[in-house]
């Protein structure tokens, strides 16, 4: 079964909780043994030194030749009742003399091995965790101190055990009150894990519901963005992908049916015509027109092909330009005279032609490009006897060039739309029979591609403007400049149309 990653976080944060809560048990435990043994020990420890300084005392009173049991029997009794242990004296050869058990006494059946005895000679401290050489049945903690006689020399010892059983009952006690403190603490931080784990991943949850519907086509979802951290970022990340990628989807879409309404309407344009020379419908005398109306829309879409491709190779990166100094001024002048007979034919009035030389750093084809369709643009949408403006002017490090003509102007409405692919804002084509509107779709790309920009100002029924700018060429300031040095060609690889505003 495929495990989710709240299923993956939620048990591994389990794991560590109890991986880590065991660990501490058995340190918990360890500690505790340790403890209650060494304090069991230093129990025993401080009632043998007492009863050892008394037996002492008493002996010393006798002469160091006997101790008064009667005297030290109550004693003995008093504090191995008060500890719960067996305080009991030996001789030198392990022999009982004296022990506080008095009813079920098996100490007096026993000599202490003589190993016991001497190492509470040559240490003076005697400490064991055992059956004190088989005298008791069970496990004891067993604690022994000498008894010395007036010249110092040990005589005796006196020891004190206490049954070791008390540990399993102390480590029982603690043992469950740990697990259930461990069990409640654990409980409580499963609940905090599971919540916290599961607001963790839902953005991720959502994004991943929000691509099974992308690859649906649907890019409408977006994901919520709570707090600032770096799921948030994601978050955020991902609705910008979801709205660029609407944008694009948008974009294909209107693309695919723009060029299949282009390339539709000539191609049924040509195959009418050739279909009615075939077949007899069109007379022969009539052929040769209708023959050019074919010729004329299969150069319009070969310019449409040509353009499409230009566009594609800028976008792909292709293209790579190598800006030089170039004058622009010399190439608006070129420019317009290659439109010299339509602008004789509609009385145009060309203004600006006579201004002072400006330079700028650029792919002098590709900018030939850039104005030749805005020329193009401007020429084809000027009124009858009106007029076509060029201007220039510096501002910063940039160089601004515009191209305006009189006539009826764009509608504001329409002014964000001129640069998209095949958009025409004459809508009845009355004016625009043959472009494409791919041209200032192009323009844009190229002025993207040399880091500049463009913009549209227009008012309706008075002019419409285009003003680009391309950077300042250092050189020009000198007086170094390359002129352009003919008129250019059209190139399929550097923007190869002269497509239209419309």
């Amino acid at each position: 079964m495929r495990k989710t990653l709240f299923s993956k976080y939620f048990y591994i944060c389990s794991s560590i909780i109890l991986i880590s809560t065991a660990f501490l048990g058995v340190v918990l435990l360890a500690f505790s043994m340790q403890y209650f043994r060494d304090d069991q020990y230093h129990l025993l420890e401080r009632n043998v030194d007492q009863s050892v300084a008394l037996t002492n005392l008493n002996f010393s009173a006798n002469g160091y030749r006997y101790v008064d049991s009667t005297y030290l029997g109550p004693f003995y009794q008093l504090q191995g009742q008060a500890i719960g242990a067996d305080i009991f004296l030996v001789d030198m050869d392990g022999r009982t003399l004296l022990c506080s058990n008095t009813t079920s006494c098996n100490h007096v059946n026993f000599f202490l091995p003589a190993g016991v005895m001497d190492k509470v000679k040559t240490t003076g401290d005697y400490r064991e965790t055992g059956k004190l050489g088989g005298i008791y049945p069970t496990s004891y903690y067993t604690v022994g101190r000498p008894v010395v006689g007036s010249d110092g020399q040990m005589v005796g010892a006196v020891f004190a055990s206490s049954s070791s059983a008390a540990l399993t009952t102390f480590l029982v006690d603690i043992f469950q009150m740990y697990v259930i403190s461990a069990a409640l603490v654990m409980l409580i931080a499963f609940i905090i894990i599971y919540f916290v784990t599961s607001n963790m991943v839902r953005p991720l949850q959502d994004m991943l519901a929000a691509t099974q519907s992308f690859s649906k086509g649907d890019f409408s979802i977006r994901v919520p963005v709570e707090g600032d951290d770096e799921v948030a970022m994601l978050a955020a990340a991902f609705n910008s992908m979801a709205s660029s990628l609407a944008v694009m989807e948008s974009t294909r879409r209107s693309f695919t049916a723009n060029v299949s309404h282009e390339l539709k309407t000539p191609m049924t344009t040509i195959g009418g015509f050739i279909d009615g020379i075939l077949d007899g419908t069109i007379p022969p005398e009539k052929q040769n027109y209708y023959l050019r109306i074919v010729s004329g829309e299969v150069q319009r879409l070969s310019r449409m092909v040509r353009s499409m491709l230009a566009i594609a190779r800028i976008e792909a990166g292709e293209l790579v330009i190598t800006p030089v100094p170039v004058e622009i001024t010399d190439i608006v002048t070129r420019t317009v005279f290659t439109f010299e007979q339509r602008i004789e034919e509609k009385g145009i009035e060309v203004r600006g032609l006579d201004a002072e030389k400006y330079v700028v750093d650029a792919d002098a084809d590709l900018i030939h490009q850039v104005i030749y369709n805005l020329i193009d643009n401007a020429v084809k949408f000027v009124d009858q006897g009106g007029y076509l403006e060029f201007g220039y002017r510096l501002e910063g490090n940039m160089t601004l060039v515009s191209v305006k003509n009189s006539g009826q102007g764009v509608a504001p409405e329409e002014i964000p739309k001129l640069f998209d692919r095949f958009y025409k804002s004459d809508k009845s084509r009355s004016l625009d029979k043959n472009g494409v509107g791919l041209g200032l779709s192009i323009v844009k790309t190229i002025m993207n591609l040399h880091n500049g920009d463009i913009f549209v100002r227009s008012e309706p029924g008075q002019y419409t403007e285009f003003v680009f700018s391309l950077p300042t060429s250092a050189q020009g300031k000198k007086g170094l400049f390359r002129k352009h040095e003919s008129t250019p060609k059209k190139r399929v690889e550097k923007g190869g149309s002269e497509d239209e505003r419309v």
